[in-house]
Order: structure tokens, then C-alpha cells, then sequence
């Protein structure tokens, strides 16, 4: 029960991160790879207002989302958009540039080595029954739900949303409906970018540390996820991220820390192997 809540914890920012990739994907048919170094824009900004302006841990999460969607939706108009109708492995390797991009001009302005998040929460532990909560781990996943929660509410019940839905189905029809896929597809990017910053907050209060690199992993290990729920899929991306997190702390309790990485990629392989889609993917038949 106790890995099982660590996992919970850690497993939420990996279902923030995933439900970026899945969006992404789904509207534009997109992986975007530079998605994890957008979390670690948002750790950063966090570790920036929280210890030089002394703000709210509040203020710096939503501070952070703001900064992350406005760097989404410029990242989007200035590498993807001109690509739009080049072919995906171009749009890919533009991802992967973007990712390294990113990481490098974060390190060479601010430094390679890694800093201390300030506690801007103190912690307190709870036990409960011989299991240790802290009151961060329930911070983590209680923001984390209610922002899936809102993000379910703006695609199932707002405007926007449901254009969102009608461009991932088919794009040309939705146009001639009289929507901007431009619009759309900026939406997209803004509101997946805008979760990816509140975990790269959430993950600093929870691990007191910060690098540049730091979005490289967690970000291949949040795809995963996506894959592993249904690439496309906002619920299958949401369970897919806390399966990843209860499966890397458990493979740390049995004593297997060095080897946590390797078993989220073995997860990959046995997934693509035996169910492509994913858990939730809608199976799609292809004429020959």
C-alpha cells in the first residue's frame, strides 16, 4: 500500500505529462518529443518566482501554466506549423530538435548542474494504519485529478473542445464547418503545454531537485504511458500514466532501482506486441 501511493503520486505527473502527447497526437497526428522539456520550462519558472518573488505556491503553478502554454503554442507556429503538411518523419525529427534545443539553451543560460526547489509547502507526514502520506503526495494528486477533471470538462462541454474532437476526426470536413484548424490546433498545444508545466512543478516540490535534462526521461516514460493507454485517448492517457508510476515504485521495492527504466521500456515492447492500440486505442482496420 505504500509503494501503491507513491506510485499514485508519481504516476499523476506522468498521467499530465501523457495527456500532452495524447492531444497532440490526436488532433494532429503529432509526436511531440520536446513536450518533456516544455514540463521542465515549467519547473523552472516555478523554482524562479516561488525563490526570487516569494509568490504562493498557487501563483507559481498557474504562473507556470501560463508561461508553458504561451511557449506551446509559439513552439507550434514556429516548428510545426510550417511543416504541417510535410512528411511525419520530418515533423518528427523537427520534435526531436526542438527537444535538444531547448535543453541546451536552458543549460547554457542557467547552468548544467542541478538546484534545490524551495519548499514553498512544508511537509507533513500522516500515518495511517503502518503507511506514510505526506501532505505534498496528496497535493500532487489532488491537483493533478482536478486537472484532468477540467481538462474532460473543456473537451466533452465547451465549444472549443468540441472542435477539438471534430479536427482530430477529420480536419477537411471540420474546416468547411467553419473551423479554424490553425485555431484549434494552437489549443491543443496551449493546454497540453500548460499541463506539462504544472507537473514540472508539482515534480520539483515532490523531489526538491531541478536540472535542464530533467523533462528527457520522464517525457519518453509519459509517451510510453500515452502508448500503453491508447495513443488519442484522454482516459487511456490519464490511466496509462499511473500504471507507469505504480510499475516503476514497485520495481524499486523489490529492490530493482537501477532497473526501473528498463522495465517501463519492457511494458513498452510487451504492449505493442500484444495490444498495439493500446488499452483504450480504437482498433482500426486498414484496406489492402
Amino acid at each position: 500500500m505504500q509503494q501503491l501511493i507513491n506510485g499514485l503520486s508519481l504516476g499523476s505527473v506522468y498521467a499530465l505529462l501523457a495527456l500532452g502527447y495524447t492531444m497532440v497526437y490526436g488532433v494532429i497526428k503529432l509526436i511531440n518529443f520536446a513536450h518533456g522539456d516544455v514540463y521542465m520550462l515549467g519547473a523552472f519558472w516555478g523554482y524562479y518566482v516561488i525563490r526570487f518573488w516569494h509568490v504562493n505556491f498557487f501563483i507559481a503553478l498557474v504562473s507556470a501554466m501560463v508561461l508553458t502554454a504561451v511557449c506551446g503554442v509559439v513552439i507550434e507556429f514556429l516548428a510545426y506549423r510550417p511543416l504541417r503538411h510535410a512528411p511525419r518523419i520530418t515533423a518528427l525529427i523537427t520534435a526531436i530538435g526542438v527537444s535538444y534545443f531547448l535543453e541546451n539553451i536552458m543549460s547554457y543560460f542557467f547552468g548544467a548542474s542541478a538546484r534545490n526547489f524551495p519548499q514553498a509547502i512544508k511537509v507533513h507526514s500522516y500515518h495511517i494504519a503502518g503507511i506514510s502520506i505526506s501532505n505534498v503526495q496528496v497535493l500532487i494528486l489532488v491537483v493533478s485529478i482536478v486537472l484532468m477533471i477540467a481538462l474532460q470538462l473543456i473537451i466533452k462541454q465547451t465549444k472549443m473542445g468540441k472542435a477539438m474532437r471534430a479536427v482530430a476526426v477529420d480536419p477537411d470536413a471540420a474546416e468547411l464547418m467553419g473551423i479554424n484548424p490553425n485555431h484549434v490546433i494552437s489549443f491543443t498545444f496551449a493546454i497540453g503545454s500548460a499541463l506539462a508545466g504544472a507537473g514540472g512543478v508539482l515534480i520539483g516540490l515532490y523531489y526538491n531537485s531541478i536540472d535542464p535534462l530533467m523533462g528527457m526521461v520522464p517525457g519518453i516514460k509519459a509517451f510510453v504511458a500515452a502508448v500503453v493507454g491508447g495513443i488519442g485517448s484522454i482516459p487511456g492517457a490519464s490511466i496509462g500514466g499511473f500504471l507507469i508510476g505504480i510499475l516503476e515504485t514497485m520495481v524499486q521495492a523489490i529492490g530493482l532501482s537501477a532497473y526501473k527504466d528498463a522495465a517501463v521500456y519492457i511494458v513498452l515492447i510487451i504492449i505493442l506486441l500484444v495490444l498495439p492500440s493500446g488499452i483504450f486505442g480504437k482498433r482500426t482496420k486498414e484496406k489492402v
